[in-house]
């Protein structure tokens, strides 16, 4: 049975899409089938991996709204062993029009029943905003991944968000997890990144990933081909960091 993992963070410019694509890509060279499902208007996990946004015509807006099933939105991305739901500027309009909608939060979760056990794992790039978008995420995922990125204001908002998860968990989802908090955007050459990451292990420490992502240029650079950082660059930091947080998660989920 497919693990669903949302990767969520209201603030934006964390890594939440980069993390996404290339966690995606990093499972999928290790042989495992994975999901990738854009629930992002800006839809930069789509483009990342290849796909020509525009010319979506199923993809995350009519899985919510339910007028068309995940089968049908599947899309063969550029990376190996991963499939895409891409996302549409379209997805604007979801929180508007689920809004009178009856169960809204779990629309979402209900299209994914019939794709959940064909992928070892289904990852949903969220929306940089705590919306009815996350929520679906949120209330369809079995676990979060929350990415930091090292940088003076980190911890501001990582409460707000921890509370809505909270509350998502006692209101819509008893057995969401947090996966972990990853930190991103590393420069071991500067101090303020290095405080980041002591602060926030000192205040999280078991719910840190020990993967660290650092701070590359190739990583910024493989999206504007349309590739993953393993497609683009294999030997560069960035694919090796993401290779190992797969392993990571794949380590924790068989323990």
């Amino acid at each position: 049975m497919g693990k669903i993992i949302a990767i969520a963070n209201q603030k934006g410019g964390v890594g939440k899409t980069t993390t996404s694509i290339n966690l995606a890509a990093s499972l999928g060279a290790l042989e495992k089938k994975v999901l990738l499902i854009d629930a992002d208007p800006q839809a930069n996990a789509s483009s990342g991996l290849g796909i020509d946004v525009e010319s979506v015509e199923i993809g995350s807006y009519q899985i919510l709204e339910h007028s068309n099933t995940p089968d049908e939105a599947i899309i063969t991305s550029s990376a190996p062993n991963v499939w895409v739901i891409p996302a549409h500027i379209d997805l604007v309009a979801i929180e508007i029009e689920l809004v009178d909608k009856e169960n809204r939060e779990y629309m979402l979760k209900q299209a994914l029943e019939s794709v959940k056990d064909k992928y070892d794992y289904i990852l949903i790039d969220c929306a940089p905003s705590l919306g009815l978008l996350t929520l679906n995420a949120l209330t369809a995922a079995d676990s979060v991944i929350i990415p930091i990125q090292c940088e003076y204001f980190a911890l501001e908002g990582l409460g707000k968000l921890l509370t809505t998860i909270k509350s998502v968990q006692k209101i819509h989802n008893p057995d969401l997890d947090i996966e972990g908090l990853l930190l991103t955007m590393f420069d071991s050459r500067l101090r303020l990144s290095n405080q980041v990451v002591e602060e926030v292990q000192k205040h999280f420490s078991d719910m840190v990933f020990n993967t660290i992502i650092q701070r590359n240029i190739k990583l910024s650079e493989a999206p504007s081909f349309g590739e993953s950082i393993i497609n683009y660059d294999a030997t560069s930091k960035g694919a090796s960091n993401y290779l190992q947080l797969a392993e990571e998660i794949i380590r924790k989920n068989k323990a």
